[in-house]
């Protein structure tokens, strides 16, 4: 019997020949992240009496979910790891003008096919967009592998999705994986690993298999793995920050479940409040007022997804109430917005503008919500509270369909609005 991803790769970085689902592994990561949250795990440090990290050279660290600082306490934070990471001789760190962590490390040429990439994030299931095994982990586990450059893992078992046919005119991979979740639930996939195949995986863009990879936590999964081929290669030609050995599945190997998907029958879908699993075609979404369109996360804040909403706001004009607020995910892609012109066409629709980072998906520290309000979102979650109000209620959908919604003031068919 042959190997899943996850297992070839969690033996290999444990120095075995073969490893089982269910079997408790030592391991060795090539990095380690941690975003704005490090100043925890710099605490843990010094309490368990660190001095020196073991190898600075395999830490990224990488400010991102309130950046700017919101606080006082977050400034006292920030400042407290930019300290350790000069102190500490940490080469990759990345400040507030950088972006969102898991693009900015795939930007970098940090994430690379075969590579075994832990953080304190758990949307690091992102890396597998790359060929990467990337799982989020706690701070006491980063702390561990800057002191000894090892952790321990259980190895998933795995899942086989297999996308077949072509998306639909104005039909997204964000569409795609929200239909995932209504069929998998938010538990369906829980520490499992989801691998991503199939020939209609050769016409999916870098954005949107770190679209698939990404959305794969609301599923539960412990990681996600998407198939490498000339787009991965291609991405990395001038990236990559050292040569990379990749790691395939088997093909005889053993999954807890394989479904095939057809991407001719997705449609633009919505999930309604609370449950990113709570999921229903847009023919079918609520047609109440929504205040607050967003756009943004390491979901689909990418080029080719401010390039969807632009190409549907193009000459026309937001709702007058209704407010629309972008976050591109990095200065990266933020620079390549204003060169597209897309910028320009977001902000003479009404569009605001705010900076590279996570923005409103990280917990509401920017455009927050007010009671009562309802807010469509590209973001990857919308349990009560996540944009700083319990009682708001939050919406998930492409960027396509948030800027044709902030156009009408309600949820829209964002197909209406694009020339074929």
């Amino acid at each position: 019997m042959g190997q899943t991803f996850a297992e070839k790769l969690l033996a290999k970085k444990s120095g075995k020949a073969k490893v089982d689902p269910g079997e408790i592994v030592e391991v060795s990561p090539d990095l380690v992240m941690s975003h704005n949250a490090s100043w925890r795990v710099i605490r843990q440090f010094r309490n368990f009496g660190g001095k020196k990290v073991l190898d600075p050279e395999r830490i990224v660290m990488v400010l991102d979910h309130r950046s700017p600082a919101d606080s006082a306490q977050s400034a006292n934070n920030y400042n407290l790891i930019r300290e350790f990471a000069a102190e500490q001789q940490i080469k990759w760190f990345y400040g507030i003008e950088a972006g969102i962590c898991h693009q900015v490390l795939m930007e970098n040429g940090h994430v690379l096919p075969g590579t075994l990439i832990p953080g304190t994030d758990s949307h690091c299931t992102t890396y597998g967009a790359l060929g990467a095994f990337g799982t989020g982990i706690g701070f006491t586990e980063v702390t561990s592998i800057w002191v000894m450059g090892k952790l321990w893992l259980k190895v998933p078992e795995s899942v086989k999705i297999v996308l077949k046919g072509r998306f639909h005119f104005g039909t997204f991979a964000r569409d795609l994986m929200l239909s995932l979740s209504k069929i998998f639930t938010t538990r369906g996939c829980s520490y499992k690993a989801v691998e991503f195949h199939g020939p209609a995986l050769r016409e999916m863009d870098i954005s949107e298999r770190t679209t698939l990879a990404n959305v794969t936590t609301e599923m539960g999964a412990k990681t996600a793995y998407v198939e490498v081929d000339e787009v991965t290669r291609n991405y990395l030609k001038n990236r990559a920050k050292k040569e990379y050995e990749e790691i395939h599945p088997d093909p005889d190997a053993n999954y807890h479940r394989v479904t095939e998907i057809d991407l001719a029958t997705i449609e633009p879908s919505v999930a309604l409040p609370h449950r990113p699993d709570n999921v229903v075609p847009i023919s079918q979404a609520p047609q109440d007022k929504i205040h607050e369109a967003y756009i943004g996360s390491c979901t689909n804040g990418n080029l080719e997804d401010l390039a969807a909403a632009a190409r549907v706001l193009k000459g026309r004009r937001i709702h007058p109430g209704t407010r629309l607020i972008v976050t591109p995910a990095t200065k990266e892609v933020y620079l390549d917005a204003i060169k597209e012109g897309y910028i320009q066409t977001l902000v003479e629709s009404g569009a605001a503008i705010l900076n590279a980072g996570c923005g409103a998906c990280a917990g509401g520290f920017q455009a927050a919500l007010g009671d009562g309000e309802r807010c469509i979102a590209s973001i990857n979650r919308n349990f009560m509270g996540r944009m700083a109000n319990p009682k708001a209620f939050i919406f998930l959908a492409s960027p396509a369909t948030v800027a044709a919604t902030a156009i009408e003031g309600k949820i829209a068919d964002p197909r209406k609005y694009i020339e074929e």
